[in-house]
């Protein structure tokens, strides 16, 4: 009976022995240890604060204190703080990764030679992304554009940027899809939002109509429009003259200069107007019409 009591003893025993072994290598290793990488955590963690608290400093120091317009300087503000974590985050998880390995006895020296001759070969290898990188950081450095600005991409891209890092731009579209477009790949950008936008709307009369007073009243409604919508329209509109003399109707240019990004929705309440102008005051708007000559025999 004593040899399989003493046979479940063992299992204890060893366990005890276990946990005396962590117990001892705590008291001569782990708690310098855990000191160690508690300093390394707490030193990462004030890097990001610090950087984090710079990018809204940053912000606050360009804030015009208008919260329906964003001037240059708060979009390129935006930017910058969006990069800068970016980039934090990338520093902080590599310094932590590489002193915990020091912690731990790990001779880091042969791995960042090694990283050197991978970076060598990444260099080679993957020449996009550094592409990606170098355009992404002339980007930022020239302030061609920033998060808030609506720009066209290569003509097949339209979209508010939503997001910016020294690699890639995201636009988020007027149906909502999020577009990832690597720097590396953008040839050509459109600012559709630099400083101010204009509205162009194309307004055509039939030939029967009285030109200039579509154009008088034309005028009057963009006078209007500037009183109602001081946040969105910086000047009246502008009667440019007639464009053009279609098959059914003479089309009659405008343009309204409007804060940056709010040029479609003026151009949309412009035309609403106008439709209800001219409908009270008789100037018709014309459609596609088609004269048949009948020829009798």
């Amino acid at each position: 009976m004593i040899q399989p009591r003493l046979a479940a003893l063992d299992p204890v025993v060893a366990d005890a022995k276990r946990f005396d072994h962590f117990l001892h290598w705590m008291d001569q290793h782990g708690w310098t240890l855990l000191q160690h990488l508690g300093m390394v955590l707490l030193v990462c963690v004030l890097f990001l604060w610090a950087v984090k608290l710079t990018a809204r400093i940053i912000r606050r120091a360009v804030d015009d204190g208008n919260a329906e317009t964003t001037s240059d300087a708060e979009r390129r503000a935006e930017t910058l703080g969006s990069v800068l974590m970016n980039a934090a985050w990338v520093l902080v998880v590599i310094f932590f990764l590489l002193m915990t390995m020091e912690e731990l006895g790990i001779n880091i020296a042969p791995l960042l030679a090694g990283a050197g001759i991978a970076g060598l070969a990444i260099g080679f290898g993957g020449q996009a992304l550094v592409k990606d990188v170098i355009t992404g950081f002339f980007m930022l450095m020239e302030n061609q554009y920033g998060v808030g600005d609506i720009i066209s991409v290569d003509d097949t891209h339209t979209g508010e940027v939503e997001r910016m890092t020294l690699r890639i731009t995201v636009l988020r579209d007027g149906e909502g899809r999020a577009h990832f477009i690597p720097n590396g790949t953008i040839t050509r950008v459109v600012v559709l939002s630099k400083s101010y936008a204009k509205a162009l709307v194309d307004i055509g009369v039939s030939y029967d109509a009285d030109v200039d007073q579509a154009m008088a009243e034309l005028r009057t409604l963009g006078e209007q429009l500037a009183k109602d919508w001081p946040g969105k329209v910086m000047e009246p509109t502008e009667v440019l003259g007639i464009q053009a003399l279609a098959d059914s109707s003479v089309t009659i240019r405008t343009l309204t200069k409007t804060f940056p990004g709010k040029q479609w929705e003026v151009g949309r309440e412009l035309r609403r107007r106008v439709f209800n102008a001219f409908k009270e005051k008789g100037i018709e708007i014309p459609f596609p019409q088609m004269v048949v000559h009948q020829k009798e025999r």
